[in-house]
């Protein structure tokens, strides 16, 4: 199992927003993100500064990629897109974190 940490910024006006299109996330990306190697996903809001860290662990990375390539992720992109900074293919904006300390 490998852990993979990054950060992405969500609109401060739509903080909220952004909380209920998670809670339920749809069942379908549920469904591709297990599918995909995923065991545990998080994502946390920093209130004041609007940063998102999100925090994962999979069973390889490249199942990772292969996630952004199904059609229900393109679409999840598309329906956050409104919410978050993107990229041209309405991925989120996101730096990946290094991991500098970890304790079992």
């Amino acid at each position: 199992m490998m852990r993979k940490a990054f950060v992405m910024n969500v609109h401060p006006e739509k903080h909220d927003e952004y909380a209920r299109r998670h809670n339920p996330i749809w069942a379908e990306m549920e469904e591709i993100l297990k599918r995909h190697g995923v065991a545990s996903y998080s994502i946390f809001l920093h209130p004041e500064t609007s940063q998102l860290f999100a925090y994962v662990e999979l069973e390889q990375d490249h199942q990772w990629e292969q996630i952004a390539e199904t059609e229900v992720c393109q679409r999840w992109w598309e329906y956050m897109s409104d919410l978050m900074p993107t990229n041209p293919d309405k991925s989120p904006t996101s730096v990946d974190l290094n991991e500098v300390f970890h304790l079992e």
